[in-house]
């Protein structure tokens, strides 16, 4: 299948897992923002975990097909239609040549989406990934976003592709934080570089998603957190993603797919899992909190994630195999012939019930 840009969107790329075991060499991971969304996504289509899809912002593209295939959007809310029909997200559509894919614009919480389709979008692989990392213009489309007269190609869809249409996930099989729900912090090995009352700071107040905030990282308004004697330089090391790292001027940059491999900041912790996808979907201007958590919490919400992707594979193994149901016979159609006389003049009758 073939996809044609008419329209890109506000900010389209191509994202997979991200590009890892090249950060010793100062390459980042980049990869999706909301890797649950793409992994469940994937396991509805069949797919590999790591399949390339299009991460879709807020505004999403129009895309004309060549071809059939299937999509699914996994994400947020962002009005994922065919044709013109809505199909909205985690559900599944089948495709056929000449359909318009389009979005409406955001019509609940969050930002973000993955468009996935069967078989995962075609790029060249870049280092063994097939992210998109703009900043260095490495991977996806020529390292960039999507522009309109891009045509992209998808793979080889797994069997049984054209029995999809209409297989959807409700939420309660989702891995996801609560929307007003605190972002967990798992406290790291720089969290004495803090004072008592900066870590206090951090978890009892609410801080601003700031206007500054992109692919790379989310930059926090809010009440200072303050440091020790030793300030908030250190020997550069690593970055992992969801680091939140305090600078010298105490406001939280939590740190996102785009990252950078090594930084010089003081970092108090890293967020939990989920608590990385949650903030992927939240934009500038809207607000979060924060909770202490421990490292067993991490490990919790990947074994959420991790069975959750599991029994999406499941639920979509049995809808394709599901014998499809034939259409019931439809009652015979009541209809009846007769002489109705009226004033001595008779009139002949014939009658027959139409369904719609």
């Amino acid at each position: 299948m073939e996809l044609t840009v008419k329209k890109p969107g506000m900010l389209t790329t191509v994202q997979d897992l991200g590009r890892w075991g090249f950060q010793s060499s100062g390459v980042p991971v980049a990869g999706a923002m909301d890797l649950p969304a793409l992994k469940i996504g994937n396991a509805m289509l069949g797919n590999d975990e790591n399949a390339a899809a299009l991460e879709v912002t807020l505004v999403g593209p129009e895309l004309a097909v060549c071809g059939c295939g299937a999509a699914v959007f996994a994400g947020a809310e962002l009005g994922f239609s065919v044709n013109g029909k809505k199909i909205g997200s985690w559900r599944a559509a089948v495709l056929q040549d000449g359909d318009v894919i389009s979005f409406a614009g955001p019509c609940g919480a969050g930002c973000r989406g993955m468009l996935c389709f069967a078989g995962g979008v075609d790029v060249p692989p870049v280092m063994g990934s097939r992210s998109t990392f703009t900043r260095a213009k490495i991977g996806g489309v020529e390292g960039r976003a999507l522009k309109a007269g891009d045509v992209i190609k998808t793979q080889e869809p797994a069997a049984l592709w054209k029995r999809l249409d209409g297989f959807a996930v409700d939420a309660a099989s989702l891995p996801v934080n609560p929307k007003e729900e605190p972002l967990l912090i798992i406290k790291g090995l720089q969290q004495d570089a803090f004072t008592e009352e900066g870590e206090k700071t951090l978890f009892d107040s609410e801080y601003l998603i700031s206007a500054q905030s992109d692919r790379m990282g989310c930059r926090m308004e809010g009440p200072e957190v303050k440091h020790t004697e030793s300030g908030a330089d250190i020997v550069s090391d690593a970055i992992p993603l969801g680091a939140v790292q305090i600078p010298a001027h105490g406001m939280p940059i939590i740190m996102m797919a785009d990252r950078q491999t090594t930084g010089g900041y003081t970092k108090i912790g890293v967020l939990a899992p989920l608590s990385i996808a949650a903030l992927a979907q939240k934009m500038p201007g809207e607000t979060v909190r924060f909770r202490r958590a421990e490292i067993a919490d991490g490990e919790a919400e990947q074994r959420r994630i991790k069975d959750a992707v599991e029994r999406v594979r499941q639920m979509r193994f049995s809808y394709v195999s599901r014998a499809k149901e034939s259409p019931a016979a439809a009652p015979a159609a009541v209809s009846g012939h007769f002489i109705l006389t009226v004033d001595g003049k008779s009139y002949d009758i014939t009658c027959q019930e139409i369904k719609e």
